[in-house]
């Protein structure tokens, strides 16, 4: 699924994004969240590009190795659709020749919380927590909000948050 997506004369980029939780989960259900390098107070969920012959879930795999250090999950639950959106203007210039993502997310159970590592070989992130789901909007950047607010409560309906 790697390359380009095109929709209205604008290109979007192919990503999948992983809802983390910890290993305590069901007992406790904490959400990791993770401030980028790049961009000043920007948590997200962690993201990435699908590259040409990946999967989905291949992608989520190598996405979670490189930027917090561990592929070891266990995949919860799939969003059912691809969620697209475009780039702030404040972040579009970063993402040349893209508009935009559309993006598959995953609800995933880390085996381990103790092998997050986010001093990776190109880092990504600055700093992450593990934050309640009420407390989530707390951090995340405003133009990741809606989405993330959509797939939150896609999860919770299902009964897994």
């Amino acid at each position: 699924m790697g390359g380009k997506l095109k929709k209205n004369d604008k290109s979007y980029r192919p990503n999948v994004a992983a809802i983390i939780l910890s290993s305590k989960y069901p007992e406790v259900c904490e959400i990791f969240i993770a401030s980028r390098n790049d961009i000043k107070d920007a948590w997200q969920f962690p993201q990435g590009g699908i590259d040409d012959n990946e999967s989905p879930k291949e992608a989520l795999r190598r996405e979670l190795q490189e930027e917090i250090g561990t592929g070891d999950i266990e995949i919860v639950a799939e969003y059912p659709e691809w969620i697209g959106y475009d780039f702030p203007d404040t972040v579009a210039h970063k993402m040349y020749p893209y508009d935009g993502q559309i993006q598959k997310y995953f609800l995933v159970r880390l085996r381990d919380d103790n092998k997050i590592d986010i001093n990776t070989k190109h880092p990504e992130f600055s700093e992450y927590r593990f934050v309640k789901y009420k407390n989530i909007f707390d951090f995340i950047t405003y133009f990741k909000r809606p989405i993330y607010k959509q797939v939150l409560e896609y999860f919770k309906k299902q009964g897994y948050l």
